[in-house]
């Protein structure tokens, strides 16, 4: 794999072999079919369309065969079925409702931004058409920056449009899965886990083949232009992850709005004040709930994570670009984080392969240990993956760029690099799993303060928020250090690779997670059976943890990325230290740390106002629809789903513009030291407070769940649904959620976005930023 022409036929050749596997795990879910035919007299079902399951091993309608484990008392099988079809159409359309209308908001913001990279980096040198020489290879001549510009903004347009598709491609896979695995779930816990984790894999391949495909394929059509000037080819092309966090940016935020504000109105007024249960079809906000779990926690949460990927590669190959493998072109050892993604890709494949086919799930208590198998394993041969590669691509020695001067590595030290990323993803996930899954202590403890009130759950929750923190910053310090020791700012981007190496599982695990969720939603609302929706809460109770554990993965690879792409960019603006004894540096460390603050209190309180009208609305929809509370007349879900969309639209925009806008502010008026000290503080705080507000937000919704299952004696003591202690985990579940779903999440993004852009828009900072600090 030492050539040139072996890697360019690997790269292609395994996300192929990735988008091929999603097929086929697709065709798979796919044979699980919800079919409508003509029923006379409608069969009891309001005279339409009558549903029916069907699948090519086994009858599993209530008449027919099946195994002991099939489905109790739920009636006429068809009408459930039917009811499980209709409800999955209504989630599906509003959540491709709200989808095209945030994308026509984002196709205007992403065509506006594109004329200000434009604009900015072709100011640099006043729009010339002449070559200039290199920045970083003396005697060598480069590009002109208008070629820059032009590429920089197209590589951005690009990235946008991966993101994009990235996230609904992820959409449609959950709402395609949700009845499915409801469905399966009359089979045994087995079928219906194989389901959702087979629909999660098709999203986590299809978009890590995805995403490397398209950089791929960017890189080489750019190169028919730059030629041998490789320092402007890989400039330009990070463009591409300022394009991807953009979107992922809107995607989490928005999201996270829209499936917060559902959730709380939902929770607050069906199971705190009208004591009904969760997804109960009376609930007017049931539907914007459920679809709030597949714009917010799938199609947003795949494109936080395609652009993680983005960022950190785009990082990795600048600097490789700027060291020796740039000078000498060596194209194997410039895509080392290529040929890492593409290698990630097979083992995915392989481990994916242990969940579904080698040791399937039978049991309830088998669902959490396969799950977190898969994590194990992943892990383990990717180390050996990561091994194999660093000694086929690399040369033995070579030297990288450390800030003006070079340091000498050896392949060897690469792959150290990688591996201390992986296992430090793989500490941060253990960890985050055994501050959120109610099998442990730190959970039950919460749980167990919630027979005091409300007000000591949240104190209990607020303290193990703060306290998971220890563990996953050491993880991410352990891992900046040694990387930063072997192979300076690049050993930190390829830890960053290595932590997202197994990208493709990370993501199936954590799709795996809402689609669960929406089953038993799904179950619900249906009126299927008990022993179904306790298939489905088993399978969502796990899931809850995985998204936890995957939202651990997304802040420790987004401190690593933010760290590389800094280091990236005060060698692109020429800075030779940041020295925090400068006041111009320390000003902007001060602000810097602040502003995730500012957008926390921004996203909270817009969840908040959005919440605020759901509870309006679900209250007087109680109050004004005669029967609804007797199931006697149906909600208008509509309106409820139209309140969501409407807030998240409206309150996405100020926190967006505020991550946007700060680096923009800081270089142009404060200079590239300032904007230096902006990204250092933002990092640092960042971290913090999103681990913190991910962990306590699952703590809490794990301990609400713990009580309702009340699968132990401590359990049952602080039961049954409804009891006191159970309506102050509802509360303090209601306070977690945009804590774990919007506020949390969205601050990997907003390191990361910061630290993206201020790479990209280096050049103008250095030649014309600082109009204030001169």
């Amino acid at each position: 794999m030492g050539s040139a022409a072996a890697a360019d036929v690997f790269i292609p050749a395994c996300a192929a072999v990735g988008v091929a596997f999603a097929l086929w795990q697709w065709f798979l879910v796919s044979r699980v079919k919800v079919s409508a035919y003509a029923a006379p007299g409608g069969n009891g079902h309001h005279g339409g369309p009558v549903f029916r399951i069907e699948d090519n091993e086994e009858d599993v309608g209530m008449g027919g065969g099946g195994d002991d484990d099939e489905e109790e008392g739920a009636g006429d099988g068809t009408v459930a079925v039917a009811r499980c079809a209709e409800i999955q159409s209504a989630i599906s359309v509003g959540a491709n409702s709200f989808l095209f209308t945030q994308y026509k908001y984002l196709a205007a913001f992403t065509a506006i931004f594109a004329v200000v990279i434009f604009l900015f980096l072709g100011s640099v040198h006043r729009f010339s058409t002449d070559s200039r020489p290199c920045q970083y290879t003396s005697g060598r001549t480069c590009k002109p920056a208008l070629a820059n510009a032009v590429f920089s903004s197209v590589a951005f347009l690009l990235g946008a449009a991966t993101s994009v598709v990235s996230g609904y491609l992820g959409m449609r896979i959950a709402t395609y899965a949700n009845a499915r695995t409801t469905l399966e779930a009359r089979r045994g816990v087995g079928a219906a886990f194989a389901t959702a984790f087979r629909s999660g894999a098709v999203m986590g391949f299809l978009l890590a083949s995805l995403g490397l495909l398209v950089l791929y394929v960017t890189i080489k059509v750019f190169g028919l232009y730059y030629g041998d000037d490789w320092e402007s080819l890989y400039e330009s092309i990070t463009g591409y992850g300022l394009g991807g966090s953009s979107m992922a940016l809107f995607g989490r935020v928005g999201g996270g709005i829209y499936t917060k504000a559902a959730d709380v109105g939902a929770d607050l007024v069906g199971k705190v004040e009208r004591n009904i249960p969760e997804d109960d079809p009376r609930n007017p906000a049931v539907i914007a709930d459920n679809v709030g779990d597949n714009v917010g926690d799938i199609a947003g949460m795949g494109s936080d994570l395609f652009g993680s990927y983005a960022e950190s590669t785009c990082a990795a190959l600048f600097v490789a670009s700027i060291s020796s493998f740039g000078a000498d072109h060596d194209f194997a050892a410039v895509a080392y984080p290529l040929l890492i993604s593409s290698a990630g890709l097979l083992v995915c494949l392989v481990t994916t392969l242990f969940a579904t086919d080698l040791f399937k799930v039978k049991t309830v208590r088998g669902v959490a240990p396969a799950l977190k198998l898969q994590l194990v394993v992943s892990t383990v041969l990717m180390t050996v993956a990561a091994l194999v590669v660093s000694l086929a691509a690399l040369p033995a020695n070579f030297t990288m760029f450390d800030f003006g001067q070079v340091k000498q590595v050896k392949n060897w030290h690469l792959f150290f690099c990688v591996a201390i990323g992986l296992w430090a993803g793989l500490a941060i996930g253990f960890t985050t799993e055994y501050f959120t899954s109610n099998a442990y202590s730190p959970v039950r403890d919460v749980a167990d303060s919630c027979r005091t009130g409300a007000a000591t759950n949240v104190i209990f929750g607020l303290a193990l928020g703060y306290k998971s923190v220890i563990v996953p910053v050491f993880a991410i310090a352990v891992s900046i250090y040694v990387g930063f020791t072997l192979a300076s700012i690049y050993g930190i981007a390829v830890a960053a690779l290595g932590m997202l190496s197994t990208v493709a599982t990370g993501l199936a695990i954590d799709a795996y997670g809402p689609i669960s969720d929406n089953a038993g939603g799904i179950a619900e609302m249906a009126g299927m059976s008990r022993r179904i929706r306790q298939r489905t809460d088993a399978l969502d109770a796990a899931g809850n943890t995985t998204a936890a554990i995957g939202k651990g993965f997304a802040i420790g690879s987004a401190a690593l990325v933010s760290l590389a792409l800094f280091g990236a960019f005060v060698s692109r603006a020429g800075i030779t230290d940041v020295n925090v004894l400068n006041p111009k540096v320390f000003v902007g460390l001060l602000v810097g740390a602040m502003l995730p603050y500012w957008f926390s209190a921004m996203t909270m309180k817009s969840v908040g106002s959005a919440a605020l009208k759901m509870v309006e609305e679900v209250r007087r929809q109680f109050i004004a629809i005669p029967g609804l509370m007797e199931g006697r007349a149906a909600p208008d879900y509509a309106r409820c789903v139209r309140i969501s969309t409407d807030a998240s639209l409206k309150e996405m925009m100020p926190p967006g513009a505020l991550v946007l806008l700060a680096p923009l502010v800081a270089g142009t008026f404060f200079g590239v030291s300032t904007l230096a000290g902006l990204l250092a503080g933002a990092l640092v705080s960042g971290v913090q407070i999103a681990i913190s507000a991910s962990n306590s937000g699952g703590a809490w919704d794990n301990a609400k769940k713990y009580i309702e299952a009340g699968a132990s004696d401590h359990a049952k003591s602080l039961g049954p649904k409804g009891s006191d202690a159970h309506k102050a985990a509802v509360i303090g579940d209601t306070i977690g959620d945009p804590l774990k779903d919007t506020s949390g999440p969205s601050l990997n993004i907003l390191i990361k976005l910061m630290a993206v852009e201020s790479l990209v828009f280096a050049p103008f900072f250095a030649a014309h930023g600082g109009l204030i600090f001169k």
